[in-house]
């Protein structure tokens, strides 16, 4: 299932609900999800919402709060886009933000650095019109649920930890 999840999030398409909402609910029957748990990216659709809320309710769970991170869509393209990983050790870099010493070379290992397929523009910009068609629907869904928080993803990062935190009760 991974694998298949995989090879779609490269090409920037969304993996089919039912692998998801698979994974998530075998995911959130471990041991360490009893005390509770964070969805990062999920649920990406309504209905995903919809088989989440299902799932958690067979398991004696519930959604407490939901996140959403505001960022414009050129934002987006830039952070995502200027990525940069080595295949040998894992350390990452941003060309713009965190760009290694070398151009194109691990500052850890000296491997060379790669750019992910799905981080390349055309699938960012791909994902993010998947977004808006498919994605986006769930504020309004979680808001109506008055589920959702808002947080201005524009800000620096340790604002935004910060906002997250104390949305979370940290």
């Amino acid at each position: 299932m991974g694998l298949k999840a995989k090879a779609m999030m490269d090409a920037g398409a969304l993996v089919p609900d039912e692998v998801v909402v698979g994974i998530v609910r075998e995911r959130l029957q471990k041991d360490d999800c009893v005390n509770g748990f964070i969805l990062d990216g999920f649920p990406r659709t309504v209905a995903q919402a919809d088989a989440l809320q299902s799932n958690l309710a067979d398991l004696g769970k519930s959604i407490n709060m939901v996140i959403s991170l505001e960022v414009d869509n050129e934002a987006v393209v830039e952070r995502i886009s200027g990525r940069r990983t080595c295949p040998d050790c894992g350390r990452m870099y941003h060309v713009q933000f965190d760009p290694p010493e070398s151009a194109d070379t691990c500052g850890e290992c000296g491997s060379a650095l790669i750019q992910r397929d799905d981080d390349r523009e055309a699938t960012v910009r791909k994902r993010l019109d998947v977004y808006a068609q498919q994605t986006a629907p769930l504020v309004e869904y979680y808001n109506n649920a008055g589920l959702l928080k808002s947080i201005d993803g524009m800000q620096a990062i340790q604002t935004v930890q910060a906002e997250i935190l104390q949305a979370l009760g940290c």
